[in-house]
């Protein structure tokens, strides 16, 4: 009797432990998982999903914006000074900075990444511009509408770069 509740008692645990096994390999435990095995998809592979979230344009990279136009930007302004950068925030600030060929003009941006999505409104470009006076002062000048949207859609085209540069591998 003693042999046969031994013998139950382990063929249980095996049992236990091969039934967990297996259920992990049949179902995975991340969305993502699922489209990485190949789970779910009816009729190819960017066709419908089924069973999971729809495919996702951003990759979760732990930004809290989209990790193209947030790269895009700053490979964009990587001429200028940083004064503050927040990834999860998605605001870049820029400090003064005066183009060598024009030292007595400088110039600043507040740049803010809208979206998780690579989106034409996911971008918003402040460009701040100063021209030193005849005494010395720094003096608030306007700026050109049309600048802040050829900066906006650079970074756009840029990011749009990145985004096929990902996907093609």
């Amino acid at each position: 009797m003693l042999r046969f509740f031994s013998v139950l008692f382990l063929a249980l645990t095996l049992f236990g432990c091969a039934s967990d096994y297996a259920q992990e390999e049949l179902a995975p435990s991340h969305p993502d998982d699922i489209q990485n095995k190949g789970l779910g998809k009816f009729l190819g592979e960017e066709t419908l999903h089924f069973g999971g979230p729809k495919k996702r344009e951003t990759e979760d990279t732990g930004l809290g914006v989209n990790s193209h136009l947030w790269r895009a930007t700053l490979d964009t302004i990587s001429f200028m000074p940083i004064a503050s950068a927040d990834p999860f925030g998605g605001v870049i600030i820029t400090d003064w900075y005066s183009p060598p060929q024009s030292p007595q003009e400088r110039l600043k941006m507040n740049i803010f990444i809208l979206d998780r999505q690579l989106r034409s409104d996911g971008i918003k470009v402040s460009i701040f511009r100063q021209e030193r006076d005849n005494a010395g002062q720094w003096v608030d000048k306007s700026v050109d509408p049309q600048t802040i949207l050829d900066l906006e859609n650079t970074i756009l085209a840029r990011a749009r770069h990145f985004r096929t540069k990902t996907t093609k591998r």
